[in-house]
Formats: structure tokens, sequence, C-alpha cells
């Protein structure tokens, strides 16, 4: 269903603006001077799907990951610098979950169960991002952006500081992750606001596993790094 209602708001978006775009009639400006302004804000609402992208020490069978389609929102901060450059903060709250598919290679050797063959992994993560937005000439009542930057995140559910690791049934990760984005989008410019439908991609820096006690651990030994990747559907809001 999530699916379905993001589909269809991306293609009503996209049908709007290339009807402005090729239409040879006039088309009344909105919200003129929305653009102009030093300082603006708004929210954001969305979905999200996050991956890992993992290296191993030793080649055995990949480490499978079942992702989910979660929700997040937030505020924007947009400070402008000329007509087509923007500096954006973005702070938000981000749910996810993702569940890691053990083989049963990994247990080698080794007495298991099958609940040892899948952690869930669910994370909140504080998200807060600094981005610069490239945007073209206003067309009408459209203007597409690509836009990219760095961002910081704190994941409340880590269970970094957790003294049980994966052989008490605990997965954990580190608490703060580092990122970079890239995406595009397209400003709609309508009667009382600006609607804006985009898509990013973010992309870990730093290695989030936290390490089992045992360095022969089937969850965690042979993961040499384990980073976060994932997909942003956003609308906002201004």
């Amino acid at each position: 269903m999530k699916k379905i209602i993001v589909f269809v708001a991306l293609l009503l978006s996209f049908q709007m603006a290339t009807a402005q775009l090729f239409t040879k009639e006039k088309v009344a400006n909105n919200i003129d001077n929305i653009d102009q302004k030093f300082l603006s804000w708004g929210y954001f609402l969305g979905f999200n799907q996050y991956d890992f992208k993992f290296n191993y020490n030793e080649d055995l069978s990949d480490i499978l990951v079942d992702k989910t389609f979660g929700f997040h929102l937030g505020l924007i901060g947009d400070m402008r610098i000329n007509d087509y450059l923007n500096l954006r903060l973005e702070p938000g709250v981000f749910f996810t979950t993702r569940n890691l598919m053990y083989d049963e290679s990994y247990f080698a050797g080794q007495e298991f169960n099958d609940s040892d063959l899948m952690r869930e992994v669910k994370s909140t993560y504080i998200h807060v991002p600094l981005l610069l937005k490239i945007s073209t000439k206003r067309i009408n009542n459209f203007k597409p952006f690509i836009i990219g930057g760095v961002s910081t995140a704190l994941n409340l559910s880590s269970n970094e500081e957790n003294p049980d690791d994966n052989s008490a049934g605990e997965f954990r990760m580190k608490r703060n992750t580092y990122f970079y984005e890239i995406g595009f989008g397209i400003d709609l410019y309508l009667l009382y606001f600006k609607f804006t439908p985009s898509i990013r991609a973010i992309f870990a820096m730093n290695d989030e596993i936290v390490r089992d006690a045992d360095p022969n651990s089937p969850w965690t030994g042979n993961v040499a790094k384990m980073q976060t990747r994932g997909i942003f559907i956003n609308f906002t809001f201004q």
C-alpha cells in the first residue's frame, strides 16, 4: 500500500511538471516571492528503506538483509544564497527495521537454533543533514533541483552500551553514524505553499557494527565492515 501511495504521488507530480513545461499557454505564477526570503521554514515526511553493505574477512556466504519500508518526519530550515543555491538543515526522526539472515555455514561445528540464523535490527535515528540544494531556473510553477551534503545520525536503538551481545540474542551497533547524501526533486508552487517530492540516497562512512566478545562469533567474527545505505522518499511542505 505504501509503495502504491508513493508511486501515485510521484506520478501526479511528474504529470504536473510535464504539463507546465510543454504547455503553450501562459501559466500564472503562484506564491511568487517565496524563494526570495533569506530564511524560510517547513516540514517533511516520507518513507525510507535502509540496507546494510558488508565487507567480509573470509569468503563465506553473504549475510542477507531483509529490508522493510520505514517512516520519517522532520523540520526544514532553508537559507537562500542566491537564485540557484540554498543551504538547508533538515533534522528529523527516522524509524526502520532490518532483518539479518545468516547462512548455516557461519555456525559450522557449533550447535544452533533457527532463531540464531536471524537478527532483527530495529533502529530509531535522530538524523541531521547539512545540504546544498542546487536548483534550475523556475519554469512556470515548478523548479527541478539536485541536493547533496553530509549528515550525522544518533541511533537511539543501537544497544552499543548493552553488556549482552549476540550470544544472548542482542545485536549491537554504534550509536553515531556519519553519511554523505545525494538526491533530486521538483519544487511545485501551489496556491498557498510549496510542495516538493524528492528522492535521496544515503551512504554511511564509518563502520557501525559492535563486535561480540568472542572474536570467532558467528554473527560478527567474519564482518570486516558494516555500513548503512538507504533510500529516502520525501514530501516537503514550505
